[in-house]
C-alpha cells in the first residue's frame, strides 16, 4: 500500500523536504528513518514501511534534495544544489531525525540507508555518532579513497569542458551501464536492480527514477565516500552499537557483496562487537525489491526488535 500524503519539512538549509511517514499498527517500539537511493524516491519504501508498521514500528522517509518532490534552493532533479552540498544533505537528515524526536520522544532511533542511502547514513553516524540506537548499512556502492579521488578528477575535467549543472556523460557509462553488462541476458537497462521483472518494470516506468545525476551530484558522491573512507570517520561512534549489514550476492555495484564485507572487515578492526551482516545469494541491488524481499524485510525486523527491546 501506499504512504498517506506526505508533509513538508522545511529545514536550517532552505529546503523543503517531502517527508512520509507510517505510524505503528500496534505499540510502538522504535522509529525507522529511511534514506533512499541515487535516482529514486522515498515513496518506494511504502511496502516496507507498512510491515514495519505491523511489527510495531514507525516509519519516516524523506526526499533528498535534488529527488523525488523535495524543493531546495538551486536544486534541481539530479542536483543537491550549488558548490559543495554533501555536508547539506546531512543536515536535512538530521532536520528529520529532530522532527522525529519532538514526534516520539524516548523513541529510539533506527537509521536505515539503501545504496546512496547507505552512504549517506554513515555520514550522518560520523557526523551525529551519539543520535542512532542501531544503523542499518545496505547495498552500499562504496568507494575506496583512491576511487574516489580519481572519480573526482575525472569529474573536475569532465565539469571543465560541460559545466557542473548538467547529467555526466562519463559516471554512468562506468556505473549503471557497466552494472548492466555484468548481469547474464539483461532484457532492460535496470536488470541490475532486482530479478524480478515487475519490479524493474515498476522503476522503468517511475518518472521519478532512473535520470541521470549532475556532474556536481556525482561529485557529491565520491565526497560521501572520502568522509566514509577516512581513518576516523567513526571514531566517536559506541563500539557497541548495532550495526547490520546487508548485501547482494549478484549485486553488480557492491561486486556481488564483497563490498560490503570489506566493510564488516573495516568495522570489525576498529573495535565494533555488534555487527550482523547478511549477503543474500543471487540478490541483486534492491534487496527490497527482490524475490526474496519478504524473507529479507522478516530479517530486519528480527534484528530491529532486538534493538527495540
Amino acid at each position: 500500500m501506499p504512504f498517506a500524503s506526505p508533509k513538508t519539512l522545511p529545514t536550517p538549509s532552505g529546503t523543503q523536504l517531502t517527508l512520509y511517514m507510517q505510524h505503528a499498527k500496534r505499540r510502538p517500539r522504535a522509529v525507522v528513518q529511511v534514506n533512499h537511493g541515487l535516482a529514486e524516491h522515498a515513496g518506494r519504501y511504502a511496502r516496507f514501511a507498512d510491515f514495519l508498521a505491523g511489527q510495531g514500528f514507525h516509519v519516516y522517509a524523506h526526499d533528498h534534495r535534488g529527488h523525488g518532490a523535495t524543493r531546495a534552493p538551486g536544486a534541481p532533479k539530479g542536483s543537491f544544489g550549488p558548490g559543495p552540498s554533501a555536508s547539506i544533505v546531512v543536515a536535512d537528515v538530521l532536520a528529520v531525525h529532530e522532527a522525529i524526536a519532538a514526534d516520539h520522544p524516548g523513541l529510539p532511533v533506527i537509521l536505515f540507508g539503501h545504496s546512496m542511502g547507505a552512504q549517506i547514513a554513515l555520514n550522518f553516524l560520523s557526523a551525529h555518532p551519539k543520535r542512532c540506537a542501531g544503523a542499518a548499512i545496505w547495498n552500499a556502492p562504496l568507494a575506496t579513497a583512491l576511487e574516489a579521488r580519481a572519480g573526482k578528477l575525472v569529474l573536475a575535467w569532465e565539469r571543465f569542458r560541460l559545466g557542473s549543472d548538467v547529467p555526466s556523460r562519463i559516471m554512468p557509462r562506468l556505473t549503471f551501464s557497466a552494472w548492466t553488462k555484468a548481469v547474464p541476458d539483461a532484457v532492460t537497462p535496470f536488470d541490475w536492480l532486482s530479478r524480478d521483472p515487475k519490479e524493474v518494470r515498476k522503476y522503468i516506468e517511475d518518472p521519478d527514477c532512473g535520470w541521470l545525476p549532475t556532474v556536481d551530484m556525482w561529485r557529491d558522491i565520491f565526497d560521501f565516500n572520502l568522509k566514509i573512507a577516512a581513518a576516523d570517520a567513526f571514531a566517536q561512534v559506541r563500539r557497541t552499537m548495532p550495526v547490520q549489514l546487508v548485501g547482494g550476492g549478484a549485486d553488480p555495484s557492491t561486486k556481488g557483496g564483497t563490498v560490503m564485507r570489506r566493510l564488516e572487515r573495516r568495522l570489525h578492526r576498529e573495535g565494533f562487537s555488534n555487527l550482523e551482516t547478511r549477503i543474500y545469494e543471487q540478490a541483486r541491488h534492491e534487496t527490497l525489491n527482490e524475490v526474496n524481499r519478504e524473507k529479507a524485510m522478516a530479517d530486519f525486523a528480527g534484528w530491529a526488535k532486538k534493538i527495540a527491546g
